[in-house]
């Protein structure tokens, strides 16, 4: 089922396919004007009795005996016989109709806890969530070894054709855990068929079991595991404490510390104290990171159970959703910071070393830099999330189905999941795989701009721009689309590490340019200046509203006019970033570098690798926990959005503490950067890259790996 949530937000292609086939508005928008003027009188009467949906269902059900439940399920001839458990839940059936009679509390609470028919079907409102505890609270005991526990679940209620043909309501109903699926929805069916008065498509499932939960919870060993490293860290840390002034602490132990690492991470350097750091990049970080989490926040709140699903409708046409509708730009941020960083501290360490690369060894840092974290993250996904809370949509509201890394984490652990499987686990980590894939290529780039100086430069902007035309013929050719949502667009156009290269590459000539002018003072007039502020801008906010009145009078554009779009835009991004590093650089920044270079971004630019790994774990966990239906406005996901970030930097500050931190100082322990270097210019080099460690993360990646 396609839905206008997923129109609403076409350009924001961070969402995975996951979720596109999973939010519930299509033709909700396309109901008449006048609804009551088109709506058969009799088909509403008897739409309405969902309203009081348990009564309806115990009514229906309410003379019959367990035998008499067998025939009506299964039927005389039915397609199986009933299982030993299929015996267990009529029985509990019949049981509860009998107490329900008798009005006995548990039995009360069955039907207390079931959703009805929600008020505001067209103004958007399609779920009622019932009352997720009070279901899951039921545990009536029948005998010593037998008891009734509550079972709740989603059943999925069709409505008339006449209303909309794709309309679907989402209505809590609470059975015995020992029901199945099945049976549920051949009890719903026929409820359904006898109310509404017309036949269900036997292909709909009205209840699957996937949307079922119980008040069941198993432990897992990643807690087990987790205690046990959280143990090693307070060891190390009250050794630390009592030992930080004798030079014999064990290098191992004091890795391991939280009172050492706590203060490397909130070390404030002072800004310009080191010619080799642009302070100006901790802000342009960080703000990517925030805008990518107010994006995600966005489209966890698109399919929350929201009321006024219809007033998205109008929200998509103003000109502030075009910021979140367009936040995938931060990422092409990402790509031109890291290309940037990696020119700049690779170029200044070739020069001392004859232009020599280990490449080996850059592979070796890179890998260990990112990956310690990374696996902790799929380990955390897919056996602790699951577990970690409940809900009505507890599981159902997130990014990813989880599931799948049990069969596909070993491809994201190698950094090639956005070309091995259509299943990523961890959909954000696609960004890592380019990330790494584009810095396996990077000492071929290197080599060109040491040796070739602009005849390299001169080769690496051709690559750019046969990749960018690659991209675009690439759309026309084969009609693919991000916004109608062609077969494959996203892993074809926004996973692919060559249709993302843009960025990076931009970033990597502009950092040569750095490279070659470090030292050198411009001195511009203000005409320059303003001019460059105006182009910079214009670039820039040509990106984010350049569609803006398509989007605003509800036109599709062409696969010729997305492909110009897509393709120029991710030039013209990076192009627009390239003036404010250095306008920022070079005093010419005014209010915009004081709040770039500000210093007090420098801790959260340290836990940006941590925070942008686990973000979706807080947003999903969170937006899982609802119990009621919620208000889809701005303000209500600024609300959303400031406890999501705040619980993110709490958990990645533990992630950088007890994963992080430790296994980076492990790093420089027992892999030396340099060995084969004289030891004097291996001690010179070492403390130069110790004083750039504030410039090395490129966004969610860090760049502390580049050990040349």
């Amino acid at each position: 089922m396609r839905l206008t949530a997923l129109l609403l937000l076409s350009f924001l292609t961070l969402v995975t396919a996951n979720i596109r086939k999973n939010l519930l508005l299509h033709n909700l928008f396309n109901v008449p004007s006048a609804p009551g003027d088109s709506v058969d009188p009799q088909t509403h009467l008897s739409t309405s009795r969902l309203r009081r949906l348990p009564v309806e269902f115990f009514s229906y059900y309410g003379n019959f005996t367990a035998s008499d439940l067998v025939l009506d399920i299964f039927g005389e001839k039915g397609s199986r016989l009933p299982t030993q458990e299929d015996a267990k839940c009529i029985a509990d059936i019949a049981l509860l109709s009998q107490d329900l009679k008798a009005t006995k509390l548990w039995a009360l609470k069955v039907i207390d806890s079931w959703g009805s028919l929600p008020s505001g079907i067209f103004t958007g409102n399609l779920i009622d969530l019932g009352n997720y505890d009070e279901c899951l609270g039921i545990n009536h005991a029948v005998t010593s070894s037998h008891s009734i526990k509550g079972k709740y679940c989603l059943s999925r209620v069709p409505l008339a054709p006449n209303i909309s043909p794709v309309l679907s309501l989402k209505t809590a109903v609470c059975f015995p855990a020992s029901c199945s699926a099945a049976i549920m929805d051949t009890m719903l069916r026929k409820l359904f068929q006898t109310l509404l008065n017309f036949e269900l498509d036997q292909e709909i499932h009205l209840v699957r079991e996937d949307s079922c939960q119980t008040s069941e919870r198993e432990l897992t060993i990643c807690i087990i595991v987790i205690l046990s490293i959280l143990a090693t860290l307070t060891f190390a840390t009250i050794y630390d404490y009592f030992y930080h002034g004798q030079n014999t602490l064990n290098p191992v132990v004091k890795a391991f510390s939280a009172r050492a690492n706590c203060r490397f991470l909130f070390q404030i350097v002072e800004t310009k104290s080191n010619p080799n750091v642009i302070d100006s990049l901790h802000g342009i970080r960080c703000l990517s990171f925030i805008w990518v989490v107010f994006g995600h926040d966005y489209l966890v709140y698109l399919f929350s159970p929201n009321l006024n699903y219809i007033d998205v409708h109008w929200w998509r046409r103003s000109a502030y959703s075009m910021l979140l509708q367009h936040a995938a730009y931060s990422v092409d941020t990402f790509f031109f910071l890291s290309g940037l960083l990696l020119v700049l501290i690779a170029l200044r360490s070739m020069e001392k070393t004859n232009g020599k690369l280990n490449i080996p060894l850059m592979y070796l840092h890179r890998y260990l830099r990112l990956t310690p974290v990374l696996a902790v993250a799929v380990l955390v996904y897919m056996k602790i999330l699951p577990r970690m809370g409940d809900g009505p949509l507890y599981g159902k509201v997130s990014f990813d189905e989880y599931s799948i890394c049990e069969s596909t984490w070993a491809w994201t652990l190698l950094y090639v999941q956005n070309y091995a499987t259509h299943d990523i686990c961890l959909g954000h980590s696609w960004y890592l795989a380019v990330d790494m894939q584009l810095y396996i290529l990077s000492p071929l780039i290197l080599i060109a701009l040491y040796k070739w100086g602009k005849k390299g430069v001169a080769g690496i902007v051709v690559a750019m721009l046969l990749l960018a035309a690659c991209l675009f013929s690439m759309m026309v050719i084969n009609n693919i689309s991000l916004i109608t949502e062609t077969e494959d667009a996203m892993k074809k156009i926004y996973f692919s590490t060559h249709t993302r290269a843009s960025p990076y590459l931009i970033g990597v000539v502009f950092g040569y340019f750095l490279h070659v002018k470090r030292g050198k003072s411009f001195k511009l007039n203000w005409m320059a200046v303003v001019l460059g502020w105006a182009l910079s801008w214009a670039l820039l906010l040509c990106c984010i509203f350049g569609v803006f009145a398509q989007q605003k009078n509800f036109e599709t554009p062409s696969t010729l006019e997305e492909a110009f779009y897509l393709t120029f835009t991710r030039i013209s991004w990076p192009l627009g970033l390239c003036w404010v590093v250095f306008a920022c650089m070079h005093g010419y920044g005014g209010i915009a570098n004081s709040i770039l270079s500000s210093p007090l971004w420098q801790p959260l630019s340290r836990l940006s690798y941590s925070a942008y790994i686990f973000h979706m774990f807080i947003e999903s966990l969170n937006a899982g926990l609802v119990r009621s239906n919620t208000y889809f406005s701005d303000y209500q996901v600024m609300l959303r959005f400031w406890g999501d970030f705040g619980f993110t930097i709490l958990l990645a500050f533990a992630v950088f503490i007890i994963i992080e931190a430790p296994f980076g100082n492990l790093e420089k322990i027992f892999l030396p950067t340099q060995k084969t270097h004289p030891p004097t210019k291996a001690a010179q080099l070492k403390g130069e890259l110790e004083n750039k460690k504030e410039i090395e993360r490129p966004g969610p990646a860090p760049e502390k790996n580049i050990r040349l």
